[in-house]
């Protein structure tokens, strides 16, 4: 349990270091968006071929993909219903803010920090689900729930999961754990060294990129989307953990999974859809907030 605490006080302190190097302009606004680049295209690329090279591919995993896409489905789902009734924008708002799980810049940190290689390549099989909805289908969806003469399209999807380093890395690793080919081992060290920095990066920018500039008259909404979201996390966490009758390693996966905090694409595609960009930014930093307690107390009681 100690041990648990200290390693996450490191990740919460190299957050709270990117936040004050931000606030004294060590780092501009500008900046989060060259670090969230290297981050997703370079070192979280790497830690997923690290983390797929050399693990043998249990078939029986690779439902953690359909069921992070009916996951995705579900907040999606639950923001628009609990928003409808307060207008188009909002349920689309609620849809698009409710969606999704940050899990290449938050989950697979804690993962390749606390859990198994095992635990990790199942983190990423559900990232693999999990990215549709984050990389432009709950926007899409959003955007025609908001404009009705905007029609709901794949291809502006599809394009952008064309363009998504992660995927691709995910998409290929999965393959090549299904025919059993290994890549060369010094491909693997080079990735294993640009992939270690993953975990401090992943959390500086999160701290550069915090932002709590929502009107507070508008705390009711942030409450309306992350309430219902924790709520059922919290339950299949609790039920994934304790119920299903897959391996050990998966099931510590999901239960910090369903725990994980909103997309971290929701605030740029709100404000690309004109919405309220500082609510979107501080529901997203404040489900990470939230996010960093529930990990941490179901690590302890799991590992």
């Amino acid at each position: 349990m100690l041990s648990v605490l200290e390693r996450a006080g490191c990740f919460v302190a190299v957050i709270l270091m990117g936040y004050l190097l931000r606030r004294v302009h060590f780092f501009e606004k500008e900046d989060f968006k060259v670090i969230s680049k290297i981050v997703i295209r370079i070192t979280l690329t790497a830690s997923i071929v690290v983390n797929f090279s050399g693990q043998t591919l249990d078939y029986s995993t690779l439902i953690l993909i359909p069921v992070a896409f009916c996951f995705g489905i579900l907040m999606m789902a639950t923001g628009y219903l609990l928003g409808r009734g307060k207008g188009r924008e909002e349920a689309a708002f609620g849809l698009l803010n409710s969606s999704g799980c940050n899990i290449g810049n938050f989950v697979i940190p804690f993962a390749q920090s606390f859990l198994s290689p095992a635990s990790v390549m199942a983190v990423s099989l559900f990232d693999t689900g999990n990215s549709p909805i984050c990389l432009g289908g709950a926007y899409s969806v959003a955007r025609s729930v908001r404009d009705t003469e905007h029609r709901f399209s794949v291809k502006p999807i599809l394009r952008t999961l064309a363009h998504s380093a992660p995927l691709i890395a995910y998409v290929v690793m999965t393959l090549l754990g299904i025919f059993r080919i290994t890549l060369p081992s010094p491909a693997v060290d080079l990735a294993r060294i640009i992939g270690n920095a993953n975990p401090f990066l992943a959390m500086l920018m999160l701290g550069v990129g915090f932002e709590l500039t929502a009107d507070r008259t508008r705390i009711g909404t942030v409450l309306r989307i992350l309430l219902p979201r924790y709520g059922i996390g919290l339950a299949l966490s609790v039920c994934s953990y304790l119920f299903l009758p897959l391996a050990l390693p998966v099931r510590q996966a999901l239960a910090i999974l369903f725990l994980s905090p909103v997309s971290s694409a929701a605030p740029a595609f709100t404000a690309e859809m004109k919405g309220d960009y500082g609510l979107a930014s501080a529901v997203n930093s404040l489900s990470i907030l939230i996010s960093i307690v529930l990990i941490v107390t179901a690590l302890i009681l799991i590992s």
